[in-house]
This record gives C-alpha cells, sequence and structure tokens, in this order.
C-alpha cells in the first residue's frame, strides 16, 4: 500500500497525520491471559562482530528462517530482499517459508521455545498480539541502524509508521506496508456507462438500481473477506459522527455499536442488500473467487479493500479494467469528517522472535527489506508503497491503482485516521459468522448490531485481557 520525487512530495500530511490513534496491528486468536513485556536477550543475539556493516552481529554465513504470510503480496519480496542481504551481509541467506493460517503453523512453535527468526505475522488467522509480546525482540535497533545505502533507516520512512508496532514504549513490530483503504472500481467502466462514484449511501443505492438495469450488481463478496463491509461500515461511521466513534469502538464502550453514526450505516448496507444489490452466495464463495467476479466478470461495480486489491487480482483482472480507488462512503452530505478522509495506516505487521535461533539474523533480514533496493522492489512488483520513502515514480510503474492512491492520499491530506480493537482483540473470526449473515441477507440491523456487541462484551468484561486504552 518518499522523499519522494514526483509522487511522495505530495503526501507532506504523513507529517504527523498517519496515524491518529494508537495502532497494534496484529490480528489473530485472542489471548486467554495478558503477557508482560517483550524480552530483549536471546543466545542468539550475537554471534558475529557488530560493526557499522554489520549493526546486529549476524554471524557470517548464517542461516535466518523467515516465516511469510502468502497473501495478497505473496512472499517472493522478501526472497528479493534475501537476495540484497546475501551480498550485503557477508553470505548470510534466508529460508523463506510461505504460510497461509500463521496461528496454526507458528504458535506451536513460540510454546515450544524454537520460533522462525522473522515473522509476517498477518492475515485473519494471525497470532494474537497478547500471546507473543512477551516473546518478541525489540526493533529500535533496526530503524537506528543505516541502510545498506549509507542513510539511517528512521530517516527513510513515512513518519508515525512505526507507532502501530509500538506497545508500551517499544517497537516490537515493524508494519512493513503503507496500505490505503478505498471502495475500488474500474474506471472504464464507469466512464462507458457514464456513472459516477458514489458518496453517499443513498447514491450507492441508486447506482445499485442502474447496475440491476444493466444485468449487474453493486456489491460481491467471499466468505473470509466478509468483514472487509465491517471495514467499510466503521470508516464510513467514524467520517460520519467523528473521532468519538473510533474511540467508543476501540474502547470496546457498551452499546458503541448503537451509537447514531453507526447505526445510519448499517441501515444504509441493509438497504441495499434487501434490494438485492449484492450478488448472492457470497457465504458459500472462497473470497478471491469472488473478488474476481468484480475484477474480471465485471459482475458488480464496487468493491472495499485495502491497496493490496490490486496485487492479489493481477491475474484475474480484466484487461483495460482501470482499477481505481474512491473515498469510502459517508452518510450525509455533511458529515464531521471530509468525504475525502481516509482509512489508512502502515499494515503487514512484521516481528522477530527473540527466542529464534538467529534473531540478529532476523533483523537482517528486516534491514535488507528496508533498502531502498528491495523497497523499490515491493512498490513495482506488488503496486503498493512500503514504508520507505522514494519508491514510487508519478506514473505509478502504470498502475492506475497506485496513482489514485496518491491522489486520495493527497486529498485527504491531514484527515487519516485508523483504528486497532477488531485486530488487537481477535475477534475478526466471530465477526465473519455474524457479517456473512448479515450480508445473505439473513438477519436485521438489531441483530447485527447485538451480534457484535456481544463479541466486543465479552472482550470487554474478560479479566484476562490485558486491555488498552485508546484516547
Amino acid at each position: 500500500m518518499n522523499d519522494q520525487t514526483p509522487v511522495m512530495h505530495r503526501r507532506t500530511f504523513l507529517r504527523g497525520a498517519l496515524l491518529a490513534g494508537i495502532a497494534l496491528p496484529l490480528a489473530g486468536t485472542l489471548a486467554s491471559c495478558a503477557a508482560g513485556g517483550a524480552s530483549s536477550t536471546s543466545s542468539a543475539d550475537s554471534g558475529g562482530a557488530k560493526s557499522a556493516k554489520n549493526p546486529f552481529g549476524v554471524a557470517a554465513k548464517s542461516t535466518v528462517a523467515a516465516s511469510i504470510f502468502n497473501g495478497g503480496y505473496g512472499t517472493d519480496y522478501v526472497d528479493f530482499a534475501a537476495g540484497v542481504m546475501k551480498k550485503q551481509a557477508e553470505g548470510v541467506v534466508a529460508s523463506v517459508t510461505p504460510v497461509t493460517n500463521v496461528a496454526q503453523s507458528l504458535q506451536p512453535k513460540f510454546v515450544a521455545g524454537n520460533p522462525p527468526d522473522l515473522i509476517d505475522n498477518s492475515g485473519a488467522n494471525a497470532i494474537g498480539i497478547s500471546t507473543i509480546r512477551n516473546q518478541l525482540a525489540e526493533l529500535s535497533d533496526v530503524i537506528a541502524a543505516n541502510n545498506y545505502e549509507g542513510t539511517k533507516i528512521a530517516d527513510t520512512l513515512y513518519t508515525g509508521v512505526t507507532k502501530p508496532g509500538t506497545i508500551d514504549g517499544k517497537l516490537l513490530v515493524l508494519n512493513y506496508v503503507l496500505t490505503v483503504y478505498a471502495l475500488w472500481y474500474s474506471k472504464s467502466l464507469f466512464d462507458a456507462n457514464g456513472w459516477t462514484v458514489p458518496k453517499t449511501w443513498d447514491e450507492a443505492y441508486d447506482l445499485g438500481v442502474k447496475a440491476k438495469a444493466k444485468g449487474k450488481y453493486l456489491f460481491v463478496w467471499g466468505k473470509e473477506a466478509a468483514t472487509y463491509y465491517q471495514t467499510l461500515a466503521i470508516a464510513s461511521a467514524i467520517k460520519e459522527g467523528g473521532d468519538e466513534i473510533r474511540l467508543s469502538l476501540e474502547n470496546l464502550e457498551k452499546d458503541c455499536w448503537s451509537k447514531p453514526a453507526v447505526q445510519s450505516v448499517f441501515k444504509g448496507m441493509k438497504k441495499i442488500i434487501d434490494a438485492g444489490f449484492f450478488k448472492p452466495g457470497g457465504a458459500g464463495t472462497q473470497f478471491t473467487a469472488a473478488q474476481a467476479q468484480w475484477s474480471n466478470d465485471e459482475a458488480a461495480l464496487l468493491y472495499p479493500s485495502g491497496s493490496w486489491i490490486e496485487n492479489e487480482m493481477k491475474k484475474q483482472t480484466k484487461t483495460d479494467f482501470k482499477m481505481t480507488g474512491a473515498p469510502e462512503l459517508t452518510v450525509s452530505s455533511s458529515p464531521k469528517l471530509p468525504y475525502e478522509a481516509m482509512h489508512s495506516t502502515a499494515g503487514e505487521p512484521f516481528v522477530v522472535p527473540s527466542k529464534g535461533s538467529n534473531v540478529a539474523g532476523g533483523k537482517e533480514l528486516l534491514r535488507a527489506m528496508l533498502s531502498k533496493e528491495a523497497a523499490t522492489n515491493f512498490a513495482k512488483t506488488r503496486l503498493t508503497p512500503s514504508i520507505v520513502k522514494g519508491t514510487v515514480p508519478a506514473d505509478g510503474f502504470g498502475s492506475t491503482a497506485l496513482v489514485s492512491q496518491s491522489a486520495l492520499l493527497d486529498a485527504a491530506g491531514s484527515n487519516v485516521f485508523s483504528w486497532n480493537f477488531v485486530d488487537l482483540y481477535g475477534t475478526n473470526t466471530d465477526q465473519l459468522v455474524v457479517w456473512n449473515t448479515f450480508l445473505s441477507g439473513k438477519s436485521s440491523v438489531a441483530q447485527l448490531t447485538k451480534s457484535l456487541q456481544d463479541i466486543t462484551d465479552k472482550v470487554a468484561n474478560d479479566d484476562s485481557v490485558t486491555k488498552v486504552k485508546v484516547s
């Protein structure tokens, strides 16, 4: 999702505005007990002499075990960084293992005390932060080190991008990707039909009428990604009702899902569902297959997602689709935050377990990923910027989606927000069930609200779960 040259000079909002609230994007299983602080020592903390060229003391020709979530970004961008590392770091090599279910695959390794050296803890089944925060190495020395080009890494990053992974003052997670959330559409399809991208839920309904007349749907969804519509709903409610909505949800407040702004969004979405403008069968459709119904078949007009969507669907997108992002919907024409306000944050959380056999190597591979060479490769091949500045040209490498991200960020200015309660407390799995039911037209707004509040209250009332107060 850059003292940049032509594109990034327009992203000056990042100076203090990227992350409006506390962010801890480690999704996954809810912990059953509180955890302590991070461990910063390991038998593998040293293996070679530390120097300016070797800031972490990684042993020459050692091997780094990396487990990387195999999702929308794939894993070969880490293989590329490993190649950069091998050239720069005395023959240090990486063994990169793709993982789809991070918690199931790696949680037993944490329990056994033999986790990999670097983990991309991402996806719907990532490991909940409470379960591993006391087993993570601090990463402040990574951003304090120089990159392979000789510049201090901290000076090459967008402002604010380390906030999501900073917990109790310690940088435990480094989020690698700058993610932009938007309502995605085919500009070529809209232009051909003279359609205008809707700004409100009422306008979306009106577009749904026009889509139906053309034999198309307004929205489509897949079972594993039903909560993409929760993300859309939350962003819409925050824009409509202001920051108090974000804080209410983040702090697990009683009746937070009953706030008027949230309810108005749910009602707007329900009207569209009841009109039959969602393509039926999503609860039984694998999510990339559902996305292909949008990007390849053009069976639906709009799809809410993060900026990984273009890369994820690049092999299943119609020629000349011209994928483009638009701001998420508001309810009224006079919301508390402007229509152009947007949900954006640093994502794709990387961690270095403190009990890995090569902690220094895990940090070195992260350092390689943060080199300009590796970060530029990521932006070019994934059509999404990393947290490293100066890697995206004005033409977005020919990507309309990437160019539109720049335009969205320009228009948003300082009106950028994010939230983390879903990921922090690991509620996505339970919420998927609720949202699949709602999108299928099998529950009311009242039932949706009660189900979501029950999930929230369960966490709020569990004294064994460490809460994070967001202000």
